[in-house]
């Protein structure tokens, strides 16, 4: 597993082909992916979203597209990723929907009980520290607030597993390294879903980390997963987000 500082280089590295490295690695099935997660969003009026390992801003967009009245706020720790975000919401027009900012994690630079939804695609696995993260997720989320977290998984189906372990573990790391210029990037992206817990091991951190109402929403025959989660409390309020 890389270090916190080899991830970072790895993504600035990266940050020039990366949108084009998901669609092909996963078959164009990413942008069904980030449809069903945005639609996961509970929608009402005034929505703030915080999307956190936000990268290129393309689930921002996405959450923007699919819920017209949703602000979202993508924090990241790629200048790079960021600044193709950037580029992106600006030939969108979506700069006064959607803002972008370094930051870390495990120590978000927002206030507390500020969003109605925190997001996180395809980003925590690269985290260890995975309860500090869950534990800031459930500070700047309102009494009430929805965490969606989606991450790579297998096939629960014991031929379709063994298929797409045979792609996942051999092929797609070749096709990968060679998409980014790297001859790590997607070896690291395969090592990080091999060490990322179970299913139930994941739920339990973040019950662990105050979160009720756990689901599982299995993506592409569970390939994808969508782990989702409510802080217990009261009503929402709106408040200025960034500290």
């Amino acid at each position: 597993m890389l270090k916190d500082t080899q991830i970072k280089r790895m993504f600035e590295r990266i940050a020039f082909s990366y949108d084009l490295q998901n669609s092909v690695l996963s078959m164009g099935q990413d942008m069904r992916w980030r449809k069903v997660l945005a639609d996961s969003i509970q929608a009402f009026d005034g929505n703030l979203v915080l999307d956190m390992a936000t990268g290129t801003a393309e689930v921002a967009i996405e959450i923007c597209r699919r819920h017209p009245r949703s602000r979202v706020i993508g924090i990241d720790f790629s200048p790079g990723m960021l600044a193709i975000g950037r580029r992106k919401t600006r030939a969108r027009k979506l700069e006064n929907r959607i803002y972008l900012s370094i930051g870390d994690a495990r120590a978000l630079p927002l206030k507390s009980t500020s969003f109605d939804t925190v997001s996180m695609a395809f980003g925590i696995r690269n985290i260890a520290e995975r309860r500090e993260v869950l534990s800031e997720f459930h500070r700047v989320l309102k009494p009430g607030g929805q965490l969606l977290i989606m991450e790579f998984g297998y096939p629960e189906d014991r031929l379709l597993r063994k298929l797409y372990k045979l792609y996942f573990d051999w092929i797609l790391p070749l096709i990968g390294n060679w998409l980014s210029r790297t001859n790590y990037a997607y070896t690291h992206l395969v090592e990080s879903v091999r060490a990322f817990p179970s299913e139930e091991g994941f739920l339990e951190e973040i019950a662990e980390s105050g979160f009720v109402d756990l689901k599982v929403r299995k993506l592409t025959r569970g390939i994808a997963q969508i782990f989702s989660g409510i802080r217990q409390g009261g009503p929402r309020h709106l408040r200025s987000p960034m500290a």
